[in-house]
């Protein structure tokens, strides 16, 4: 006898919905996620669809009914629960839009909890479409098989951002004029929670660092020897955290 097939199949087109998902309660999928399923993946009755919802986890559903411009899905089975994120913020400042998309999908790629966009004096941008940095993520998290989603904050200036500090939260921000050892404050301070923030591609000017500095929170570190672009410190510092502070390594949770 051929063995069963497993289901649902690793192959499964994988959805996140902004909706709760409920056992028993049928899933009405439309626009370009009904789009995605219908006309690029050919689903058909009875095929199964993993589906996430960012708040009770993952689950494997059955495709109930097919239609031109929507798709139902029954929830089968939990596969998993949402998981569990270190308590890690990324404050990058906002760059051109191929690059700061770049930081947005890694940045949920690395498990980071919260994006906190910021304005500085250099940055060459100032707007965030809240609407594509959400799809960026989402996808990000489809294709990586994530069951929770960052969340993505309005930019706000440095000074706001300063100005408004929580007291118990470590921020780390990259200093090309130098600073401790990423790795060496990271482990120091685990266990805490942290937030990270880069600059623009100009850096931070005199005045900004100077701000930054006396806020008793802060602490500047080095990524090393070289100086690195705004995308590549903030996927570089995110690893590096991770690794040493974060969940990247079970020894330290």
């Amino acid at each position: 006898m051929p063995a069963t097939p497993a289901w649902p199949p690793r192959s499964a087109p994988r959805l996140f919905v902004e909706q709760e998902i409920v056992e028993g309660a049928i899933l009405q999928i439309e626009g370009n996620q009904a789009h995605y399923l219908n006309r690029v993946m050919r689903i058909a009755t009875g095929d199964a669809v993993i589906v996430c919802d960012d708040i009770t986890g993952e689950w494997a559903c059955e495709v109930v009914e097919v239609g031109k411009r929507h798709v139902q899905l029954a929830p089968r089975d939990r596969l998993r629960e949402r998981e569990s994120v270190p308590d890690f913020w990324l404050c990058p400042a906002l760059l051109k839009k191929d690059r700061f998309d770049l930081v947005l999908e890694k940045a949920c790629e690395l498990g980071v909890a919260q994006i906190m966009p910021v304005i500085t004096r250099r940055c060459v941008a100032d707007k965030l479409n809240p609407e594509r940095a959400r799809t960026i993520v989402t996808e990000a998290a489809e294709q990586c098989a994530r069951t929770a989603l960052p969340e993505i904050a309005a930019p706000e200036s440095l000074d706001t951002l300063l100005r408004d500090w929580p007291e118990d939260r470590c921020l780390f921000f990259a200093d090309e004029l130098g600073g401790e050892p990423a790795s060496e404050v990271f482990l120091a301070e685990r266990g805490r929670p942290a937030a990270l923030l880069i600059g623009p591609e100009g850096g931070f000017d005199d005045a900004e660092r100077d701000a930054i500095r006396a806020l008793p929170q802060a602490r500047a570190i080095t990524l090393g020897p070289r100086i690195l672009r705004g995308e590549t410190a903030s996927i570089a510092a995110t690893a590096i955290w991770m690794s040493f502070a974060g969940d990247w390594n079970n020894s330290l949770a």
